[in-house]
């Protein structure tokens, strides 16, 4: 199977993209790669040409370009090549760790939406440290800034399936990210969310959940509108970070006793590192176009890009896009029965 790769998109693109790239290829033999990008800067990176092609493409779509403009007038970028490689099936999967909105425009005009899809978004498994299971669906995390009622609840719809497929969570407890807990409380918007998701049977809705609430484990589906789904996303990434690194600055400022019980506690200190650590298994999904597309990190590092080659070999290998295409279909009347909610 073939992965496209935009190769220019990310904080440290083309280095970290093409490294992440060669580690994947030394990992999984079964993959091989397609790198759209300048060839003056990425065929210089490339240790060997190994089941891996060189596109060069002489345009770049920036992180602060405006999305949906960048794909319409960069045609020659590598995100846009790239996700044209898909759609004429020269490729089974997209990647980027480039700009969020470019790559989802791309998907969705480019790649293509899965008909009965109103609007796709951006999910991914997130760690929980309560409850029966180790993770959760998190989604939209910043694939649309605004949503309507209807999109909020397809993504129920949308997450109850990926938690189900990919997961293996029988029966996932959705519910909604809001400001508080009771179902009168957030905007218009979520509050006409809030009764869509209540009088369904199309998945198991248990109410609201607040911000500080969803790494407890009380729900497997976790929907926000894009904006709060992001902001959260961040804020929990920040303070995992900030605290991690005042722990480690207080194991210093303690002396010889500190450092001794740091040692001791070691393997416990580094698995919560490993599990607060959201580049580790991988990206971001794009749920509801027409082939795996994958957004990771724009930090990410070489082993997050080589962990998301991983994820898209099993997304693939899974049927993921082709099941969520039928189950979309078998699903249809509970999709299209909301349409006034809009």
């Amino acid at each position: 199977m073939k992965i496209a790769i935009d190769a220019m998109g990310g904080d440290h693109a083309p280095e970290e993209i093409v490294k992440g790239v060669e580690m994947a290829r030394d990992r999984y033999p079964e993959l091989e790669f397609m790198l759209f990008g300048t060839e003056s800067e990425v065929k210089p990176l490339i240790q060997s040409m190994d089941r891996l092609e060189l596109i060069p493409t002489t345009e770049v779509i920036a992180m602060g370009d405006e999305p949906v403009k960048a794909m319409k007038e960069k045609q020659d970028s590598s995100l846009v090549q790239a996700a044209n490689a898909v759609k004429e099936g020269k490729a089974d999967a997209l990647f980027s760790a480039g700009n969020t909105g470019a790559l989802l425009s791309s998907a969705i005009f480019i790649v293509g939406r899965i008909r009965g899809v109103e609007r796709p978004a951006l999910a991914t498994a997130f760690p929980a440290f309560g409850g029966p299971h180790r993770e959760f669906v998190f989604m939209d995390l910043g694939a649309n800034a605004e949503n309507k009622p209807s999109h909020l609840y397809q993504y129920g719809i949308l997450g109850t399936f990926y938690a189900e497929s990919v997961m293996g969570i029988s029966n996932p407890r959705v519910r909604l990210l809001n400001n508080g807990g009771e179902e009168d409380k957030g905007d218009d918007v979520h509050k006409a969310a809030h009764q869509l998701m209540k009088n369904t049977d199309a998945f198991n809705f248990l109410g609201n959940v607040e911000a500080r609430e969803i790494m407890e484990g009380t729900a497997d589906v976790v929907v926000a509108d894009g904006f709060s789904g992001n902001a959260t996303l961040k804020a929990i990434e920040g303070t995992a970070l900030t605290m991690m690194g005042q722990i480690k600055e207080a194991i210093k400022g303690s002396g010889i006793r500190g450092i001794l019980g740091a040692l001791m506690l070691k393997p416990a200190l580094k698995a919560m590192k490993h599990k607060m650590d959201f580049q580790e298994n991988g990206g971001a999904v794009v749920l509801g176009v027409k082939a795996p597309v994958v957004k990771t990190h724009g930090s990410a590092k070489a082993n997050a890009v080589a962990n998301s080659m991983g994820q898209i070999q099993t997304m693939v290998e899974g049927k993921l896009v082709d099941k969520t295409a039928e189950f979309i279909k078998e699903n249809a009347d509970k999709l299209k029965v909301k349409k006034a909610a809009k």
